[in-house]
């Protein structure tokens, strides 16, 4: 027994240094920057590299996150299928009361149903975003700032004050010399380290001629965005 709790502290030290050890290294204060025509004009930039008008008018989009969640999502009846293990939730995005949950194929109708629409929305509102965070930087509530930066010159500080699951998140995003994002930088709330650094250079043009990305690449893990589709046009 003893040894036991030898192994389990020893274990929990190393965690412990490990963990100081990188916030030590990585750990970076949220920049600060300045809102006008210049950040304006760097979204636009970004926005136009990557078809967003095309994006715009796309109706369905298609993925599955890490293989473990996957989304069928009409964009314009604000509809979206989200299935894991034996449950699928059709999801309302205008009123999440009239969502829908399926449980081995079975329509739920009791109490039972709550749990699997609050998995299914923060699902939604996570996965989602690895995939389509780009189109999202003029939502409601988004502030948008431009910071200059040594590496990548011009970057834009996109803070989302409002909405989704986790209010108050920023990234700041990175761009090539064309204006394409290449990786973000975030600060946010499920992440203790602030800055660390995602990328987004995995990315495919779908049926609507609009970019999506198939995966990032996140510290030393590999977020995958598998058979990812975008088709149909907005009526």
């Amino acid at each position: 027994m003893k040894r036991i709790l030898k192994r389990v502290l020893y274990f929990f030290i190393v965690v412990l240094t490990l963990g100081t050890v990188l916030f030590l290294i990585y750990n970076e204060p949220l920049p600060e920057g300045e809102q006008g025509p210049g950040a304006e004009a760097l979204a636009e930039k970004m926005l136009q590299s990557l078809n967003a008008v095309n994006y715009n008018k796309t109706r369905y989009i298609e993925w599955d996150f890490n293989g473990i969640h996957s989304y069928k999502w009409d964009r314009q009846r604000k509809i979206a299928d989200v299935s894991w293990k034996d449950r699928k939730v059709v999801l309302n995005l205008e009123d999440y009361s009239k969502s829908e949950v399926y449980i081995d194929g079975v329509r739920i109708h009791t109490e039972e149903k709550e749990e699997p629409i609050e998995q299914a929305i923060a699902y939604f509102n996570n996965d989602s975003f690895w995939l389509v965070a780009p189109y999202k930087i003029y939502d409601k509530g988004v502030e948008r700032r431009l910071v200059k930066t040594e590496e990548y010159g011009d970057a834009l500080l996109v803070t989302y004050t409002s909405g989704g699951s986790t209010p108050g998140d920023s990234y700041l995003w990175l761009f090539d010399e064309k204006g394409f994002p290449v990786a973000w930088k975030m600060w946010v709330e499920i992440i203790p380290l602030g800055g660390l650094k995602a990328g987004w250079k995995q990315w495919k043009i779908t049926e609507t001629a609009t970019y999506l990305p198939t995966g990032h690449k996140l510290f030393l893990f590999n977020l995958k965005l598998n058979n990812v589709k975008a088709y149909g046009e907005i009526e």
